[in-house]
């Protein structure tokens, strides 16, 4: 007789209660929640787990009682809570300007980060910068903010390949731009 799996018919549901001052909106897979830092929108498709919306609550349902199911619940959690507090507060993360060697020169113009005089070189080097971000510099230290934590962290760690050097020692070129902080977590 061959082996037969135990089909579990236990139905997970998991609410998120949201705060009074957000918007939520689902439609055709995609869900926007709006605040006073800003507007976020995501496509949830998942194949098991249904969304539904009603009066500042967000219900997660699995009809099926998968161990698979229960995890991406929990990373469907996250991403919800991500977005909440981008739309109420914003995401920021922050870099480190570094020039030992020569000095080095970093603005923002019209979506462009420039890089002018890295290690000497004379071409400038240019980052287009998304829509949904804002980059400040402040001496030092480039601020980037976005209610949606994934492109703030895409534009940080963009910033941050701007200024590599592959083959350079990194205990020696230390110039570049480094992120410090990610999101209030400040990294060693």
């Amino acid at each position: 007789m061959p082996n037969q799996k135990n089909k579990r018919n236990d139905k997970i549901v998991k609410e998120l209660e949201m705060p009074n001052n957000i918007e939520i909106s689902f439609q055709d897979g995609f869900l926007s929640i709006k605040g006073p830092a800003g507007e976020v929108r995501r496509k949830f498709k998942q194949k098991n787990i249904s969304i539904k919306t009603s009066n500042n609550k967000i219900t997660l349902e699995s009809k099926n009682g998968k161990k698979e199911d229960k995890k991406l619940m929990g990373s469907l959690t996250a991403h919800l809570n991500n977005m909440v507090k981008g739309s109420l507060k914003g995401h920021v993360y922050t870099l480190k300007i570094c020039s030992g060697h020569f000095p080095m020169n970093v603005s923002v113009a019209n979506n462009k980060l420039t890089v002018k005089n890295f290690l000497g070189e004379k071409v400038p080097r240019i980052l287009q910068l998304k829509q949904a971000a804002d980059v400040k510099i402040e001496g030092d230290l480039i601020y980037v903010t976005s209610p949606n934590k994934e492109i703030a962290g895409q534009i940080s760690a963009d910033i941050e390949q701007l200024t590599r050097r592959p083959r350079y020692d990194t205990r020696i070129f230390q110039d570049g731009c480094y992120i410090i902080s990610k999101d209030g977590k400040e990294l060693k």
